[in-house]
């Protein structure tokens, strides 16, 4: 088992997802469409973190299905991205695979902590 959260491979997928969403979106001007993105892309490891830090196993599960949560956001903002011309939809396509992974990945997670 991971000490630090660091070391979930998920927590870095998501990370580094949050960080390439940031960077997509950084000239955005619709500054209401950029700040709801970037915050649904930065819920996902941060709460992944949050979890792990509380050292209860049920709040780790707890905020592991807000982190999943956040990750359907986030794919719903990306097809909006897409479909609104704000982002090329192959650039996008590619994020939204990375976050499915992710939520998989998350469930189980969800799943094997409901066991212990």
């Amino acid at each position: 088992m991971s000490k630090r959260f660091e070391d979930l491979e998920v927590w870095k997928r998501a990370y580094n997802l949050s960080v390439e969403v940031y960077k997509l979106f950084s000239g955005c001007k619709d500054y209401g469409f950029k700040d709801q993105i970037t915050r649904a892309s930065l819920s996902v490891p941060s709460n992944i973190a949050e979890g792990f830090e509380r050292n209860s196993n049920k709040e780790f599960i707890h905020y592991l299905y807000i982190a999943k949560g956040s990750c359907g956001e986030l794919r719903t903002q990306l097809y909006v991205a897409t479909d609104i011309g704000y982002v090329e939809n192959g650039k996008c396509a590619a994020l939204i695979k990375n976050a499915e992974e992710i939520s998989y990945m998350l469930n189980g997670l969800i799943q094997k902590r409901k066991t212990f």
